[in-house]
């Protein structure tokens, strides 16, 4: 068997579909799926695939393997699945609900883990409730009832959470228990709180908006607008119709979307966007396209070694990786992936499906997307975002690698992101995307927070502090194909800085160019540069060999470089960047790069123009 064979079979469970309709995408799901039912316990209540620890309890981790499968199980057998065996699955709900069985999930309590996964239970019982509750005893009904009310009783974590205690009363008003609706009212109010305006919210009391918009709050919104359907739903659907485009961007043309944020793990959830818009019908982007978006990024993962060799799908993202990981990751917890299925509600005749698959549109234009802080642009084969930086410090310390998660300058669809895995050797540093400075050569610190950041004509500004006594601000701008970094530093020390460009594929036939002043990888299929454009201090270019697993995307990269040290005083360190799938047509563009960033210049455009991102400091949430 010849290796590509052999990864085929074990680590790419979608190797040999085509996900060209709705029936490739339905076998798509049973492939995912199969495997994990040989780990459901006797009593069908808990699934566990592995042995490694989230940072709740056992319990509610097999609870999650449980629950989490129902977001596409549930769709399929509306949209007419006859391969689901329920029988298990019933039994397990009857189970997991009784206090007296072994398989008992626990005690509910305020925000607990538990009550994530009781709304895909909710979410399950309105859809499918001749599956889950009809075949149950009247004891089993009353334990499961019973649960549910405790569940929605407790309070949730204040985010996106507050939408389970919604689809937990969804479920249980399916099956006619009767509860307190005072609760869910409480939180309808309390979720339009989080709301910032042209369809974009923030997650939580945290400067945070990542993919938790789409796959959360429009995805849980769209679904109870689709199936409870009352007044106060409309604004869910006004909501998604007005972030539609900005979140077609994040998608390249070929399917990848953009890597940015903490729980990459779920990889796909985020398409589940376009099966919620679906399922109520809403066109801001017509159906063939909605489709497409849809099916190339199912597509795109079809290519990448996401599985185990049991075809599970392990912690990680496009391979198993548990070094990106959450400390809420559990081995389970990748199946909130799931989301993705939403459309196989919809039958082969719905226009969702019935559509010509429309190839993605033109998108020359950046996309400023203030209330976030990006500037994102759509280069063949990729979805690039300058970033202002979100907020990773302070109220987001639960977060591992909080900073390369959401404060690196670019973030990409096609080369992912990097994160460091050892911080106390700063000659080895990754540095993807990022600058790092260090006082000593061994520990270093980069950006984790703003003091100020502004948008003003496709222009990012931010001021940020690595050390207490250094002032960092920086300017970022798309100028054609590259994109432009410029840093003003103010230190009363003399520091030694790394700035990385993008992390690639390695290959064996990967050219290497490190000079004065740039750094330029080229592989088989992709070229990244690092090239200097005008900083105050002398830059030598390295193409650093990343350590193995750093990158979500490739587990053995290279990433291009730029060191220097910058003196007492100020400096000012300008780079043009650029990565791109196409290494002759790079190659031809390094030879016309943009002209050095003119300081006085983008002071007067920001102090004119300049208006606050929303997400940043300065602006009350």
């Amino acid at each position: 068997m010849s290796d590509t064979i052999f990864a085929e079979t074990l680590f790419k469970p979608w190797a040999g579909n085509p996900l060209k309709n709705r029936a490739d995408v339905e076998e798509a799901l049973r492939a995912l799926v199969e495997p994990v039912e040989k780990y459901r316990s006797p009593g069908g209540a808990r699934i566990r695939l592995d042995a490694h620890a989230a940072h709740f309890d056992q319990e509610s981790a097999d609870m999650e393997g449980y629950s989490r499968l129902l977001w596409g199980l549930a769709p399929a057998h509306i949209g007419g699945a006859t391969w689901i065996d329920w029988a298990p699955i019933a039994r397990g709900l009857a189970n997991g609900c009784d206090p007296g069985h072994q398989e008992y999930w626990g005690e509910c309590f305020d925000r607990s883990q538990r009550l994530v996964e009781l709304a895909a239970i909710g979410f399950a019982l309105k859809l499918v409730p001749d599956k889950l509750w009809t075949p149950l005893s009247e004891a089993e009904r009353r334990n499961v009832a019973a649960y549910l009310l405790k569940g929605h009783a407790c309070e949730y974590s204040d985010n996106n959470w507050k939408f389970f205690r919604l689809l937990v009363g969804m479920g249980l008003s399916h099956v006619g228990v009767d509860y307190d609706r005072r609760p869910d009212e409480k939180y309808r109010r309390e979720l339009d709180g989080f709301y910032l305006g042209d369809g974009w919210y923030h997650d939580g009391d945290t400067r945070r908006a990542d993919h938790y918009i789409p796959f959360a709050f429009h995805f849980y919104g769209l679904i109870l607008a689709a199936l409870d359907g009352s007044d106060w739903t409309n604004r869910y659907c006004e909501r998604a119709r007005l972030i539609a485009g900005d979140m077609a961007r994040w998608f390249a043309d070929d399917g990848p979307a953009l890597c940015f944020g903490r729980s990459m793990t779920y990889r796909f959830a985020i398409a589940g966007l376009f099966g919620a818009m679906a399922l109520v019908g809403e066109e801001a982007i017509p159906f063939g396209e909605q489709k497409g978006y849809f099916l190339r990024h199912l597509r795109w993962w079809a290519k990448q070694p996401f599985a185990a060799r049991d075809g599970v799908m392990p912690v990680g993202y496009a391979y198993p990786n548990l070094i990106m990981s959450e400390p809420y990751n559990s081995a389970q917890s990748p199946y909130w992936a799931l989301k993705a299925f939403l459309p196989l509600m919809l039958p082969e005749d719905h226009p969702f499906w019935a559509s010509d698959e429309a190839v993605c549109p033109p998108r020359p234009a950046v996309s400023a997307q203030r209330h976030i802080g990006f500037l994102v642009a759509n280069p063949p084969g990729d979805a690039v975002a300058l970033s202002c930086g979100q907020h990773t410090s302070a109220a987001n310390t639960f977060i591992r690698f909080a900073p390369e998660k959401y404060a690196k300058f670019a973030y990409s669809a096609r080369y992912g992101f990097s994160i460091e895995n050892d911080l106390w050797r700063f000659d080895n540093s990754v540095l993807e995307s990022m600058i790092g400075f260090s006082d000593d050569g061994v520990h270093f610190r980069v950006r984790e927070t703003n003091e100020e950041a502004l948008i003003a004509d496709n222009v990012l500004y931010a001021r940020w502090r690595p050390y207490a006594d250094v002032s960092v601000e920086t300017w970022l701008y798309w100028d054609g194909d590259f994109h432009v970094r410029l840093h003003r530093i103010d230190t009363p020390r003399p520091l030694k800085t790394i700035e990385g460009g993008f992390a690639i594929g390695r290959d064996a036939g990967e050219v290497r160019e490190q000079d004065a002043g740039r750094a330029v990888v080229t592989t088989a299929t992709d070229l990244s540069a690092m090239i200097d454009v005008g900083s105050s201090v002398p830059r030598n270019g390295r193409c650093h060999i990343a350590a193995p697993n750093t990158n979500l995307v490739s587990a053995k990269t290279v990433v291009p470089q730029l060191l220097a040290t910058v003196p007492v005083g100020v400096s000012t360190l300008a780079v043009a960047v650029l990565a791109q799938a196409d290494p002759a047509g790079g190659e031809g563009k390094l030879s016309r790069l943009p002209a050095a960033p003119d300081v006085e210049a983008l002071r007067r455009l920001l102090s004119e123009q300049g208006t606050a991102v929303t997400l940043m400091c300065g602006v009350p949430l």
